[in-house]
């Protein structure tokens, strides 16, 4: 039995591995592989997929991937054990849900079948043959092990280079070369962020975010499992729907108009209290506004419906878009062209809105229309259509659940209200009386503030609480709420053991 499991292993291996191979021509999300896991990610209940963002982070994709591994893995062990026919029924099956995923993603068509069908096609016949030269009559004993021997060194063989040659070779069609070419455009400078917006250029206090966050640091939370690889060089920008005159965008477009320097702070709708699903950017880019109105907006709309490369849509307010707020489509972050992974060669920046109403990566088309008359992604799946960011607090450090001295203590943070800012942060030590906490400089209403406060720590164990209060004096709620529908509120409250 241990020989048939190890058939049904090596079978599926091939199955993946020249179903790699095959979509290179017809693009990644046509791999059986990743075809299923994007089917997974867009019919995942909420309730599954806000505790594997609770759980994994930004990691979510990797166990994702982990995870159906293992399945796969498993049933294909249980293939190889089945008595013939019914391995090979088992794989035709699991080969119909990849054609089935593949097939109902938005833009695809019936040759995003092939590499699935291919797959399973050679996958099968390597299972029939592992299994006879397992399963060799007694006499030919001696020579069946070194048929199954050669067979599995084969198949293994097969799936490695197959899979290798085919991610290789997907990679080298890969926009990096593109992108490392790309000339960000001069914008319009920004006023210069002063020193006083970074505590950490003049107290340098050990585990406070820093006010910009590092490319490399900036969360990403997406439904995409291969990052669509959109060159500049092709890429265009459709804006239509309820508009005067429907307008087509090249980057050579974009280049004979102004670009701007804004910095702005995003949150993933995913956050959860005192959680990391945010992060402070310099964006480069194009106001908003000025495109739609160049497009002429009709009367009666009142969204903007953004798609990107891979049909992710979302639905943004229309008069978000017009109030004259800092809201962009971005082609440069912090000083370099968009990473690939952030939307690369363009995204959209809204100040104000959890990313899943505004922050669109990738985007490659802008139809201006009405909530009534079309949903998003997210919207269909239970989430609030509007999306307006809450007043919310994190503490950075001391880190909960850890040990600080007896005495000094820095307790230092982050908070958050873009398009409205943030006018004090209180802290709570066990239930004591709130404490004012020590803002930085205030740069944007559009971008976090850090705080600090200063604290005489007793010996013991030890709760400390968060709250900001925003422009208008308005003090973030204490009451607790899920992420779903439209953002988690409460206070963040870490726990601390003083010696």
């Amino acid at each position: 039995m241990l020989k048939r499991a190890l058939s049904g292993l090596l079978a599926a291996g091939v199955i993946l591995g020249v179903g790699e191979l095959v979509s290179v021509p017809f693009g990644p999300n046509s791999s059986p592989f990743y075809a299923v896991g994007s089917a997974v990610v867009d019919n995942t209940p909420e309730a599954v997929r806000e505790w594997a963002i609770d759980t994994f982070g930004t990691s979510d994709k990797t166990a994702l991937f982990v995870g159906m591994s293992l399945i796969i893995a498993a049933l294909a062990a249980v293939a190889g054990m089945m008595r013939a026919p019914r391995g090979a029924v088992l794989f035709a099956g699991l080969g119909a849900v990849g054609v089935i995923a593949a097939l109902t993603r938005s833009g695809s068509t019936l040759l995003d079948a092939i590499p699935t069908v291919a797959g399973v096609a050679v996958g099968i016949v390597m299972l029939n043959a592992l299994i006879r030269a397992a399963e060799a009559p007694e006499p030919a004993q001696g020579m069946s092990r070194r048929s199954f021997l050669g067979l599995a060194v084969a198949a293994g063989a097969v799936a490695v280079v197959a899979g290798t040659a085919g991610r290789m070779i997907g990679q080298a069609r890969s926009v990096t070369a593109n992108r490392l070419a790309f000339l960000l455009p001069t914008p319009k400078p920004q006023a210069p962020i002063p020193p006083g917006a970074d505590l950490n250029t003049t107290m340098n206090i050990d585990g406070l975010a820093s006010y910009i966050t590092p490319n490399e640091d900036f969360y990403r939370i997406d439904t995409a499992l291969v990052l669509p690889q959109v060159p500049s060089d092709t890429w265009k920008l459709r804006i239509h729907g309820m508009v005067e005159r429907e307008l087509e965008i090249t980057f050579e477009d974009l280049m004979q108009r102004e670009a701007v320097e804004k910095t702005v702070t995003l949150t993933c709708v995913s956050n959860v209290v005192g959680g990391e699903l945010v992060g402070n950017a310099t964006w480069i880019g194009y106001p908003l506004k000025d495109l739609l109105e160049e497009a002429g907006i009709q009367d009666g709309a009142d969204m903007v419906l953004s798609s990107s490369h891979d049909a992710f849509t979302a639905g943004t307010p229309l008069e978000v878009l017009l109030d004259g707020r800092d809201a962009l489509l971005a082609v440069g972050m912090n000083g370099q062209p968009l990473p690939v992974r952030h939307g690369y060669p363009a995204r959209l920046v809204v100040p104000g809105l959890y990313g899943y109403v505004s922050a669109t990566k990738w985007v490659t088309d802008l139809e201006v229309t009405r909530f009534d008359k079309v949903t998003a992604y997210w919207t269909d799946r239970g989430w609030g259509e509007l999306g307006p960011i809450k007043t919310a607090s994190r503490i950075d450090t001391p880190r909960s659940g850890g040990t600080v001295p007896a005495g000094k203590t820095m307790i230092a943070g982050v908070a958050w209200h873009q398009h409205l800012g943030i006018s004090g942060v209180d802290i709570q030590i066990d239930e004591g009386n709130w404490m004012p906490a020590t803002l930085s400089e205030e740069y944007s209403k559009d971008t976090w503030r850090q705080w600090v406060l200063e604290w005489d720590a007793p010996p013991g164990n030890h709760i400390i609480r968060a709250r900001a209060s925003d422009a208008n004096g308005d003090i973030q709620t204490s009451m607790t709420a899920d992420t779903v529908p439209d953002g988690a509120t409460g206070y963040p409250q870490i726990s601390v053991s003083v010696s």
